[in-house]
């Protein structure tokens, strides 16, 4: 188990590398000048440069993507052009609130869509399964920023039950675990939750539904086995793929919150990086999308290891 963790450690290695390229391209072939916000309209050619040089755009692409990527292995990733503070403590500090969310949204999705999905794949072809199913299709299909207006409408403005924007009382940016920041979580982990929940029970419908007709099914209840005992098996066939489809939908949940965030003005990831867009901030959009991106390659890796542990075949392949 060991040598395959290495293995697959060493091959994340040259994905993160690629990862850093893509992520500095693309943010540096985005039109629009970065400096614009910050440059005062009258400014001389001379103070433009000078500017330019403070930041290092006037070097050669493949030059500032060296010093960049230098001064990342240090663990500096530059200053932000609209604030002028450290990349590294804004990303961090949303990255945490948008783990703390999609954590959240997970705990309410994956069980419910397991069970949902099971309950179908069990009662095939029944009454209850097309109900799971027509749930499931709801959940993707509904836009959850809609969902997440609809909500906010309703228990917030309406009932008056749940705050509607923020990490916290007062508009607090920062997380704490306590009942009143808990209070602010509801709404956005729930509405955040729904497309999971849809994806993971279709899955584990479509998985245990094809197990349960498999003939060592059918040995197994031959031999005596208890109905639970069976299922448990069911389930440990499934895992492996229901597992994978469950750690991509965490890493979707981690970066695809930016519509939710705005929504309810969710201080993570996804609000930090549309407002870097729209400020044409180079060092703080390529340090989120960074972060997320290998936050990503690190949630494969973590599921890889895992489905080898499940399932031995996978190792042994």
């Amino acid at each position: 188990m060991l040598s395959y963790f290495l293995r697959r450690l060493i091959l994340v290695l040259p994905v993160a590398f690629g990862v850093s390229i893509i992520c500095f391209l693309l943010v540096q072939i985005a039109p629009g000048d970065p400096l614009t916000a910050i440059m005062p309209v009258d400014a001389t050619a001379e103070e433009q440069a000078a500017m330019r040089a403070a930041y290092g755009l006037d070097k050669p692409l493949p030059v500032q993507y060296a010093i960049w990527i230098g001064n990342l292995v240090q663990g500096d990733m530059g200053r932000s052009i609209a604030t002028g503070r450290p990349v590294a403590g804004e990303v961090f500090g949303a990255v945490q609130n948008s783990l703390v969310l999609a954590i959240s949204a997970s705990l309410i999705a994956f069980p419910i869509g397991v069970f949902l999905g099971f309950l179908a794949g069990y009662f095939r072809d029944t009454l209850l399964d097309r109900a799971v199913t027509a749930i499931s299709i709801t959940g993707v299909s509904v836009p959850n920023y809609w969902l997440g207006i609809v909500l906010v409408i309703i228990f917030s403005v309406q009932l008056g039950w749940l705050p509607s924007m923020g990490a916290g009382p007062g508009g607090s940016q920062e997380w704490e675990w306590n009942w009143l920041h808990i209070r602010h979580l509801v709404l956005p982990a729930i509405t955040l939750a729904v497309v999971p929940i849809g994806i993971v029970a279709r899955t584990v419908r479509a998985l245990s539904g094809d197990i349960l007709t498999m003939d060592f099914v059918q040995a197994l209840y031959a031999k005596g086995m208890s109905r639970f005992d069976v299922l448990c098996h069911v389930a440990r066939n499934a895992a492996a793929t229901a597992l994978s489809v469950m750690g991509l939908q965490l890493g979707y949940l981690l970066g695809g919150s930016i519509l939710i965030e705005t929504v309810f003005n969710w201080p993570g990831s996804g609000f930090l990086l549309s407002n870097a867009i729209f400020q044409r901030d180079l060092p703080l959009l390529q340090g989120t999308i960074l972060v997320l991106a290998l936050f990503f390659v690190a949630m494969n890796l973590i599921v890889d290891v895992a489905q080898a542990a499940i399932d031995p075949r996978i190792k042994r392949n």
